[in-house]
């Protein structure tokens, strides 16, 4: 499997600037090959990863569920 590394302060700003999701940027990623997509602070500590799927409809079906608990952390706060 692949590993990507990303800076996501970086790429988080860099999405901003160009007013795109990071789940638009990842669809174009998808090449039928999994990749394992490593977020990184600024010290090179991992954040977070996250599987990138072989197909479109699999990483539809992350996002939806990625959103679906946001929500719910969202609504904890409140």
């Amino acid at each position: 499997m692949q590993r990507i590394e990303i800076k996501a302060e970086q790429f988080f700003e860099l999405l901003k600037l160009k007013g795109a999701s990071m789940w638009e940027i990842f669809s174009q990623m998808i090449d039928g090959n999994e990749k394992e997509i490593i977020f990184l602070d600024q010290e090179d500590k991992v954040l977070f990863n996250y599987i990138l799927p072989s197909e479109k409809e699999k990483l539809e079906e992350d996002r939806k569920e990625f959103s679906k608990q946001f929500s719910d952390k969202l609504a904890n706060f409140n």
